[in-house]
């Protein structure tokens, strides 16, 4: 039987540098994955955590990675050509069929663009597969900005709103939360938009309140609890919120269910 603790060793491909803290590792993968799903990034002696996909390649799969303990620490030590463990994915991620044909709007507070970065990815590449795909992402401050190249590429073809917190003098790009161009969204038909809302938990909260006032449904809304990832198999117990466990059951819900699931 197969042992799904047991990890693979994955070369680094690549290592790409968003900020300081923030840099994406491209890993050679072989093997089915979706937008929203996680995998175990691990490194003898120092253990393994949880990271969400943030691009899928041909023979590869992108990692973001916020240096923030142990961990990440030592794998922003690593470069290409170097090997890191890999075990999964796990988690049930964003279906990209549930958005074809639809007004699709997605939501991401600073580096929950990472999980959702396959969708608009696949949206902004096939545009013609969506009646509309608008983002709007926020960050703190404009150096806190990820994918640089990448909205680059995506306001070519979709409607990219990229907002800030707070700005220089000077700034030129939009200024504010993700929750002040919520109210400014029109559609043709409202009863086929479909939203994609991902980010810090006060955030989705506010997002999702002035998604509902504009008359839109609480099942035409997905979120993400991809924060609460821990072990991966529900083994560990640190995922479940009553009796759900997160990265079994999610970590990508309908709002429906996913509004249960107090963070």
């Amino acid at each position: 039987m197969k042992n799904e603790y047991i990890p693979r060793l994955s070369t680094i491909v690549d290592v790409i540098r968003h900020t300081d803290m923030e840099y994406t590792f491209r890993m050679e993968y072989e093997g089915p994955v979706r937008p929203g799903q996680f995998f175990e990034l691990s490194l003898p002696k120092f253990g393994e955590a949880p990271i969400s996909v943030s691009g899928i390649g041909e023979g590869t799969v992108d990692f973001t990675i916020r240096r923030v303990g142990r961990v990440t620490n030592e794998i922003f030590e690593n470069y290409v050509g170097d090997r890191i463990f890999l075990r999964g994915p796990y988690g049930n991620g964003f279906d990209v069929d549930l958005y074809r044909g639809k007004e699709l709007v997605v939501i991401a507070g600073g580096t929950g663009l990472s999980p959702v970065k396959g969708i608009v990815d696949y949206f902004a590449d096939h545009p013609h597969e969506a009646v509309s795909t608008t983002l709007i992402a926020g960050f703190k401050d404009p150096g806190a900005v990820l994918f640089r190249p990448d909205f680059l590429r995506w306001k070519k073809t979709i409607h990219v709103i990229q907002t800030v917190d707070s700005a220089p003098e000077g700034y030129n790009g939009p200024v504010g939360m993700v929750t002040k161009y919520i109210p400014e969204l029109t559609f043709q038909d409202s009863s086929n938009a479909a939203f994609i809302c991902v980010g810090p938990p006060v955030m989705i909260r506010f997002a999702v309140r002035g998604i509902l006032e504009l008359g839109v449904r609480e099942e035409q809304i997905w979120v993400s609890h991809e924060r609460k990832m821990c072990c991966g198999l529900g083994k560990c117990g640190h995922c479940r919120i009553g009796s759900t466990y997160i990265c079994l059951d999610g970590p990508v819900f309908n709002y429906v269910d996913g509004k249960q699931l107090a963070d």
